[in-house]
């Protein structure tokens, strides 16, 4: 990967981290992630108007990343209901970052230096420490945990989804602005006995603008790094997302660096050199 590439990347996690953190912080966080979606798509509406739509070769795509997008939305809210957001969070991303070695390797056709297999497993195992050293009140039950795993399935999918839809599309813009859309059409109809987009955006816009934003940005990042970046190395980078933000709730937060933080941050800094070199 060249260094463009790596701060590319790890510019998407912590715009990742930013977002869902504010999204978490909620009183309401299926509205605000509902929000964020339908402020993406207006943003992405204008920009398609200039870009067109994708290659129809992307097409299958879309509707790929469009489902397990979806899926990863519901389990996510319904594991943070059970487990807690630290604990959820940070295990589906460490599911996904293990999953997507195999299915880029299998789909795709990526293959990688070594290097770049132990800067994987540095994250992998900077989550896992996060996940275990993650304090919730509510016990962990079967539910809890099938929910968690679905999210990291359904993640890693989409993210093969969306490196491969974008390598075809012809334009990483325009990939993002079709996918952003039908992303929001699909929230708008999961969530329409509970509350209508016009609504969303009217009563939940101070949270959703600013966190629309970040993650437009963050998407149509880490999209220009897979048109041409291996897939494994780099969306493990961008699940660097949990440990930015930790590092977010410590200096904005005021939340304690505990021991257990700090190693799984420095395991996520020796990472990165690593996974430079896949």
């Amino acid at each position: 990967m060249q260094t463009i590439d790596v701060l590319a990347a790890l510019l998407s996690a912590l715009l990742h981290a930013g977002w869902n953190a504010a999204v978490k912080a909620s009183p309401r966080p299926t509205e605000a992630m509902a929000s964020q979606m339908y402020f993406s798509a207006l943003i992405m509406l204008a920009c398609l108007l200039f870009t067109g739509l994708p290659a129809r070769e992307s097409w299958p795509w879309i509707a790929g990343s469009m489902v397990m997008n979806t899926i990863t939305v519901a389990a996510l809210l319904r594991s943070y209901e059970l487990a807690g957001f630290g604990i959820a969070y940070t295990f589906a991303r460490a599911i996904s970052v293990v999953l997507i070695v195999p299915l880029a390797a299998t789909i795709a056709g990526d293959t990688m230096r070594p290097w770049a297999f132990g800067g994987i497993v540095l994250i992998f195992t900077s989550l896992a420490i996060l996940t275990v050293g993650s304090k919730t009140d509510k016990p962990i039950g079967r539910q809890a945990l099938m929910w968690i795993a679905i999210s990291g399935v359904s993640a890693a999918a989409y993210l093969i989804c969306d490196a491969q839809g974008v390598r075809q599309s012809g334009s990483a813009l325009a990939y993002g602005c079709t996918v952003s859309i039908a992303n929001a059409l699909a929230m708008a109809w999961r969530i329409r006995k509970v509350k209508s987009p016009l609504l969303v955006l009217r009563e939940d816009w101070r949270i959703g603008i600013p966190t629309a934003v970040a993650a437009v940005i963050s998407y149509i990042l880490i999209l220009w790094v897979w048109t041409h970046a291996p897939i494994a190395p780099s969306a493990a980078l961008r699940d660097t997302s949990s440990v930015f933000a930790i590092i977010i709730a410590t200096l904005f937060l005021r939340e304690p660096m505990t021991r257990t933080r700090l190693v799984a941050v420095l395991l996520a800094i020796m990472a990165v050199p690593l996974l430079r070199l896949a």
